[in-house]
C-alpha cells in the first residue's frame, strides 16, 4: 500500500510530516531518515486504532461520496 505524504522543511531545522488521508496523522524528525522512521510509526499507530461501529438504533447514517 502507498500513502501520500506532505513533508515540510521546520523552521527550527529538521522536517515535519503530515499524512493528508488519515486527520492529525503526522510527525516530525531532525533528519529525513527520521522523519520517515517516525512517520512510519505514527501512521501504524493512527491505522491501529479500533473504532466501535455505531450502535443500532442511533441516529447516525454511513455514508459514500462519488469521487
Amino acid at each position: 500500500m502507498k500513502i501520500k505524504i506532505v513533508v515540510h522543511e521546520a523552521e527550527e531545522g529538521g522536517f515535519w510530516a503530515e499524512v493528508p488521508a488519515i486527520p492529525g496523522c503526522a510527525s516530525q524528525g531532525d533528519s529525513m531518515d527520521e522523519l520517515m522512521q517516525n512517520l512510519h510509526e505514527a501512521i501504524e499507530g493512527c491505522l491501529s486504532i479500533e473504532v466501535a461501529p455505531p450502535e443500532p438504533g442511533g441516529t447516525e447514517r454511513m455514508l459514500e461520496l462519488p469521487a
